[in-house]
């Protein structure tokens, strides 16, 4: 299908939106034109404003004919000053293509690349185009991989995508947006009702008598019958050019196997989504490790980290290269199935093109640390960029695990002030351990329905692992208050603590210790001994001999 075919296309669908809301509008106006000459005024009036509320999303979807611009992504936009080889690169890809070359490069701090255009006329004029790169492929990905990527996305402007993409997209976002509309109605609709419910039964309960079950399945029903409408629709859409758009992807993949080869080409797809899992890994457990203390790597490594941390753990990323999606991220996911875009590469013929560009993607920048240091103004929030920075990582760690032992709360914090009534500390848990407390103790832990109905060895069995962990967590807090504990940071392996030598000298045994303190017949002395020497009054009761 042509370009201005598939531009018709898209514009008929996101008329029939309109037309939709029209027709149900004018539905609404015949009902309540049917009430006031037949219903009661009593009943007519309340099935008015029904129709009022059901109307204002409509309204609304309506008057949303011209979406909003959206906001350019953050990032970082480079001139050719700036990076040169990487602008050359991209004309060069964009030759071969047979394309015309973006006028914007923007560096982004994703996993992605995407090219855009700002067309006109319902995307049937050209207009000026951008293209992001994700500073995180030039890490993970080699020259040739990277090439392949970005003849990949030129591959759209080629065919005419990105001047379609803003109609599309349009048409669904406003079906989407008008499902939104009418369940998040009906589900306010559902919490007003289970709230009133609630407080029935419990004025109920008060007087001693029966209460009710909640049920809301009558709440919002008509706010939901609404929304399967527009679903409907939405659906209708999405099959008429979900199609498309996979087609789309193929055809920028069978461009990107003529300019970059097919082994590069294959190999990006196999690469990306393990570089995405090991971008989300390496944010959750090194980026941001300084969240709770407020604190950040030095300038440069909270991006710049990432590619360290490749680096060290490349044979964890072997199986995320082999195991690719064989479905596609979702339903209504434009792009088919990694596995199934890679089998139809590596079907093709080999084309003798396997030693090219091997060198890492990040060389083609011309200062890759001024380009990092720079990706972090560019994105960062300004909270986020006041964050103090620690001279490198091993001080991050150390200041991090410090803060994040000093605000623990876990359930067996909750569990232990409930039942004691006392600040939840690890002297006042030892002195209930001592007392033969602990399991009654465990019952105010959150328990599943089977660990609540167990009694004996059964119920300690449940909630042994839960208590050993959270035991655990608290012991190794007071060890740090008292600095007895230290972590070796490491970028293939988690950090590992190191515990100081107990008080007498021996070498600590934590897991023996807290075994001991969890068993059937908790006891408390192997971990005291482990501990800093016990101060004030509180510490010096729980310690003092039975």
């Amino acid at each position: 299908m042509g370009a201005t075919l598939r531009a018709l296309r898209a514009l008929v669908l996101l008329v029939g939106f309109y037309l939709l809301g029209v027709i149900l509008l004018a539905a609404l106006a015949g009902a309540d034109y049917l009430l006031h000459l037949h219903a009661p005024s009593g009943v007519a009036a309340k099935l008015y404003l029904v129709s009022v509320l059901l109307a204002i999303p409509l309204v609304r979807g309506l008057f949303m004919l011209r979406t909003p611009k959206g906001e350019e992504p953050p990032g970082l936009p480079v001139t050719e000053a700036d990076e040169p080889a990487l602008w050359r690169t991209v004309r060069e890809l964009a030759d071969q293509v047979g394309t015309r070359a973006p006028s914007r490069i923007v560096l982004t701090a994703d996993v992605n690349a995407a090219v855009a255009e700002d067309a006109r006329l319902l995307g049937l004029l050209p207009g000026p185009r951008r293209l992001y790169l994700g500073v995180p492929l030039l890490q993970g990905l080699t020259e040739a991989q990277l090439r392949a990527v970005l003849a990949h996305e030129l591959g759209h402007y080629s065919n005419s995508d990105t001047r379609l993409a803003a109609l599309t997209v349009r048409g669904r976002a406003q079906v989407l947006r008008a499902v939104r509309h009418f369940e998040e109605r009906a589900d306010k609709t559902a919490g007003r009702e289970r709230a009133r419910q609630e407080k029935k039964n419990a004025k109920a309960a008060a007087k001693g008598k029966k209460t009710r079950e909640i049920d809301t399945r009558h709440a919002g029903v008509t706010y939901r019958v609404m929304a399967k409408i527009y679903i409907g629709y939405a659906k209708l859409y999405i099959r008429a050019t979900l199609a498309g758009s996979r087609r789309q992807e193929y055809a920028a993949d069978l461009a990107s196997v003529r300019v970059a080869g097919r082994d590069a080409t294959a190999s990006a797809l196999r690469e990306i989504p393990a570089l995405d899992a090991a971008y989300d890994f390496y944010m959750n457990s090194y980026a941001t490790l300084g969240a709770e203390a407020r604190l950040m790597p030095p300038r440069g490594e909270f991006f710049g980290g990432y590619g360290r941390m490749l680096t060290a753990r490349q044979l964890e990323l072997v199986g995320l290269r082999t195991d690719l999606p064989t479905e596609p991220a979702s339903p209504y996911d434009s792009h088919p199935p990694i596995a199934d875009r890679v089998e139809r590469i590596e079907a093709l013929p080999a084309d003798g093109r396997t030693d090219e560009a091997r060198g890492v993607a990040l060389g083609l920048l011309a200062d890759p640390d001024r380009t990092l240091a720079a990706l972090e103004d560019a994105v960062l929030t300004e909270d986020v960029l006041r964050f103090g920075r620690t001279a490198d990582w091993q001080e991050l760690l150390d200041h991090s695990m410090v803060a994040n032992f000093a605000s623990l709360d876990t359930p067996l914090h909750r569990a232990l002030a409930m039942y004691t009534k006392e600040r939840p500390t690890l002297a006042t848990l030892l002195k209930v351990i001592d007392d033969g407390q602990l399991w009654q103790l465990a019952r105010r832990l959150p328990l599943s329905d089977q660990a609540a109905e167990a009694q004996g060895r059964a119920f300690r069995e449940f909630v042994r692992p839960a208590l050993a962990d959270a035991l655990h967590g608290m012991v190794l807090a007071e060890l740090s208050a008292h600095s007895r504990l230290s972590w070796d940071f490491s970028w293939s392996e988690p950090a590992a603590v190191r515990l100081a030598p107990a008080p007498d000298g021996t070498e600590s045994d934590l897991g023996t210790a807290i075994e001991a303190a969890v068993a059937d017949h908790p006891d408390t002395r192997p971990l005291r001994t482990l501990l800093p020497t016990p101060q004030g009054p509180a510490a010096r009761e729980t310690d003092a001999p039975r």
